[in-house]
């Protein structure tokens, strides 16, 4: 039986890694926030934990989609049911990128490098949190529907997600409002669609292309490393 378990925990070791690395970053957010609660007595960047809390969410609906998807009967039920889910709070998790502005209002009683640091812990943690679960739905659809569409389905998604990001910034709507004012949400964002502002524009347009970076050089570095490791 331990000789099972062992096997069983070896060969999903990166995997297991993966979940405890993130699992540790976010760890070391809540730490940080609290020490700084602690020293400044203020309990300002406290509403990141929350930012962190939802940028787990499209990660876990991810891997359930991605350990359902293996099973035939399921897939067609787990790719738009999961997918709709999961786009709605996906946003959340590059959205912490956005939290960064925060230093402008900077209070003289915490040193700035400490917030800097603080910040660049949620931001990555939420960055990879937000590839992760990206590169798993991609890997759903690029298995069903092939590579191009895969691909087609990223870029979709990380203009999407920029749009969503910039609604939750700036019009200061969020995934629940989606679910609890879906009416609302609908007329804001063909507002926004109808009437477009330079900001708006510019926004979407510089962190969909941002993204769309991060994730494609993560993507190949993981590659590249498959090939190596093929070749050794």
């Amino acid at each position: 039986m331990m000789r099972k378990l062992l096997l069983f925990f070896d060969r999903r070791k990166y995997k297991a890694s993966l979940f405890f690395l993130l699992s540790a970053a976010s760890a070391t957010c809540i730490a940080l926030v609290l020490a700084r609660v602690a020293y400044s007595n203020s309990t300002r960047y406290v509403g990141l934990i929350w930012n962190l809390f939802l940028a787990w969410i499209p990660f876990a609906l991810a891997y359930l989609a991605y350990a359902l998807s293996w099973q035939r009967k399921l897939v067609y039920f787990t790719i738009p049911a999961f997918a709709l889910l999961w786009l709605i709070f996906f946003p959340n998790a590059p959205y912490i990128l956005t939290d960064f502005q925060h230093l402008t209002e900077q209070a003289a009683n915490v040193p700035v490098w400490f917030d800097v640091i603080m910040l660049i812990w949620f931001a990555w943690t939420g960055l990879m949190l937000g590839v992760i679960s990206l590169y798993l739905m991609q890997n759903i659809i690029k298995r069903e529907f092939g590579r191009t569409i895969g691909w087609l389905f990223v870029s979709v998604v990380s203009l999407l997600s920029s749009g969503g990001i910039y609604i939750g910034r700036f019009i200061r709507w969020n995934s629940w409002d989606i679910i609890s004012s879906p009416f609302g949400f609908a007329s804001e964002l063909l507002n926004q669609a109808i009437d477009p502002s330079v900001r708006s524009i510019g926004f979407i347009s510089l962190y969909t292309l941002f993204f769309l970076f991060v994730y494609i050089t993560l993507y190949v570095f993981g590659h590249l490393l498959q090939e190596q490791s093929g070749t050794s």
